[in-house]
């Protein structure tokens, strides 16, 4: 019989760069933080998203997605979640010098599962 360990849905508000990067990867990695971004954010909440890929990446970069992946709970329990803001305003802070072994615990593709424009 085979087990599948547990895993945690997260979300990811992105502008249209990093989205290419995503899709090099074959949809399977976050590509690195810029010397300016020491922390990847994702986020626990898709309402959370949705507001920072419409409201922000649009504003900023003319276009946001929300992406949707799911990553090996027990791997995630080393990150704590921060509030943000409200209760529902939900991220975790990975630093950028972990991010190559936070994507090799995502399972499965990373997806688009809004676009505004």
């Amino acid at each position: 019989m085979t087990r599948t360990r547990p895993t945690t849905t997260l979300w990811r508000p992105t502008g249209p760069v990093e989205l290419d990067l995503v899709r090099a990867s074959d949809w399977r990695a976050w590509p690195p933080r810029l010397p300016e971004q020491p922390i990847f954010y994702p986020v626990l909440d898709e309402d959370y998203a949705i507001r920072i890929a419409r409201d922000w990446n649009v504003r900023h970069d003319g276009a946001g997605f929300v992406t949707r992946f799911e990553v090996d709970t027990a791997f995630l329990g080393r990150y704590p979640v921060r509030q943000a803001g409200g209760r529902t305003i939900l991220e975790l802070w990975v630093p950028a010098e972990e991010l190559d072994e936070f994507n090799a615990h995502i399972v499965g593709p990373i997806e688009v599962v809004h676009t505004f424009r």
